[in-house]
């Protein structure tokens, strides 16, 4: 309780400085009464400090935090970079042999970190005073001490905070005022804690519900308990909904390029995973000679990335499909024995280069961090951008199928080859563009996978299987069907795993898949026409 009100003394000081506290000028005693003496005697020395308005005491308390801070019997000194200023007049001085180190223990530490918050909130800008502000909220929430009351109430008296600010020094008092012996007052924080709906509270309200004699307010307490719980209700099904969504985007990505190679092309490529695999590596690669090279620009790595993927997996795919899968059109089953094998050479190839332990791709820092909605629900910005970019990479891929001689080649010869080469279509050149294409679009798979996990030569397994059962149950050569079978056993998977664990999930899944194709051999959406029906 001790420790509580001495912190709750520093805050009080520190709101004090724009309140009109009076100037102090730093006096050698106050130095030397923070420097050494009775921890007690100490700590008073630093409430007072921060409580005034001057700087070299400020400085003094930043510097003994720092553990920058020696004194003799009569000075104080602020040692840094070796060199050596009198803490009282800023001056620099030499610094005797004598002088002993200002020792800091856990009791002064946490008093100091209170007292630096406290004198930054007045010193900087509106995000450290938010700061400040939801750090108070915190205390409060965890160990409420209703003697912090005169501080959240001489803050609140304030004009200088903004919305924020505000929001969470009412809440701070609200969870103070709940010990209060007035009854209105108690009513009053219960129904304040209910609007903020933050799951954070839960504890607080239940603990203050058992000690509650009032009918009122225990009622009061019941209907904020029971908000809170709607609010996070709400919050857990919107965050399985973006994790499944997210999964979802993430299999689309994988599936995109095997949607050409397979759906169009007919080619059963097991290899799929090692072209993610491969641009995920070049990432990586990528991401090393920034940070060696380009250390200043290192936050635009990704940019580069994205190309460099694309080109060596679609290099790779070009390779593949004019020495192996150019011989094998026709003969799925061959195609798959044929890659499969070509998988083992590259993952062998990839261990054999860059060892086969993980290697980590970091993120740019634009990608770090995140959203905080409805108290508890996060929405990583790497997961968000991911979205985007397989919405990019989408439509893209679409309109470079629907739009672009390209894409009608490769239609034209997905759908009658013969009569394609009738009419001066080098099928040959196509099949090659076409596989490279399906194959970079894998590179850019692996490098945004990269984004979310690390990279090792297994990576392209944990995907294979389920980009298959995606082209499948979207329907063979149907780039919207791929879309509904990506978001949708995204979703599903990760709605089922929050009910019945990652496995069942896996198996609920596969048993979906396996009953939909029964009814629906063609997927969710069938080819038309009469080679089809032929």
């Amino acid at each position: 309780m001790r420790r509580l009100f001495v912190l709750w003394s520093v805050w009080l000081g520190a709101f004090g400085l724009l309140a009109g506290a009076p100037a102090r000028a730093l006096t050698v005693e106050d130095a030397l009464a923070v420097a050494q003496g009775a921890t007690d005697e100490r700590i008073d020395a630093i409430n007072r400090l921060a409580a005034a308005s001057d700087e070299r005491g400020h400085a003094l308390i930043r510097a003994l935090a720092d553990e920058a801070l020696k004194h003799t019997d009569d000075r104080v000194f602020i040692v840094s970079g070796g060199t050596a200023v009198d803490a009282v007049t800023g001056q620099p001085a030499a610094l005797p042999e004598a002088a002993g180190d200002a020792m800091v223990n856990n009791r002064l530490r946490g008093v100091l970190d209170t007292a630096l918050a406290g004198i930054e909130l007045f010193t900087a800008g509106p995000a450290r005073q938010r700061e400040a502000a939801r750090s108070l909220q915190r205390s409060a929430f965890s160990d409420p001490d209703p003697e912090g009351l005169p501080l959240i109430e001489k803050a609140l008296a304030l004009d200088t905070l903004d919305a924020a600010t505000r929001q969470s020094l009412e809440l701070a008092q609200a969870a103070l005022q709940l010990a209060s012996e007035d009854e209105a007052v108690r009513l009053a924080a219960a129904t304040k804690l209910g609007e903020a709906r933050q799951p954070i509270v839960r504890p607080l309200i239940e603990d203050r519900l058992k000690q509650e004699s009032s009918a009122k307010v225990k009622a009061a307490l019941g209907q904020s308990l029971a908000a809170i719980d709607r609010r996070v209700a709400l919050a857990s099904g919107l965050g399985q909904a973006f994790t499944g969504i997210s999964l979802g985007s993430i299999l689309l990505l994988a599936a995109l390029g095997l949607a050409i190679t397979y759906g169009l092309m007919g080619v059963i490529n097991m290899a799929h995973g090692e072209l993610i695999m491969i641009g995920a590596y070049a990432t990586w690669l990528v991401q090393a000679f920034f940070r060696q090279h380009l250390p200043g620009w290192f936050d635009a790595y990704l940019l580069v990335a994205l190309p460099v993927a694309f080109a060596a997996s679609a290099l790779v795919g070009a390779v593949m499909e004019r020495t192996v899968i150019r011989f094998l059109y026709g003969r799925p089953l061959e195609t798959l024995l044929a890659t499969w094998g070509i998988s083992l050479v590259l993952m062998q190839l990839v261990r054999s280069l860059f060892g086969a332990q993980n290697v980590a791709v970091e993120n740019p820092s634009w990608m770090s961090g995140g959203i905080t909605l409805l108290g508890s629900l996060n929405l990583p910005y790497n997961r968000l951008v991911i979205l985007a970019f397989a919405a990019a990479v989408l439509i893209g891929v679409s309109l470079l199928i629907a739009r672009t001689r390209l894409g009608l080649f490769v239609r034209g010869v997905t759908q009658n080859r013969p009569i394609a080469a009738c009419m001066g279509v080098n099928t040959a050149r196509i099949d090659t563009w076409a596989f490279a294409l399906g194959s970079g679009i894998a590179g850019l798979a692996g490098c945004a996978l990269s984004q979310i996990g690390n990279v090792g030569p297994d990576l392209g397994q944990a995907y294979i299987v389920d980009s298959f059962m995606v082209v499948v149950l979207g329907g063979v050569g149907q780039l919207a069907g791929t879309v509904y079978a990506a978001l949708g056993l995204g979703l599903l998977n990760k709605f089922i795993e929050g009910w019945a664990g990652a496995v069942l999930a896996k198996i609920a899944v596969l048993v979906f898949i396996i009953v939909f194709i029964q009814k629906r051999p063609q997927g969710i959406f069938a080819l038309k026409g009469r080679s089809v029906e032929a």
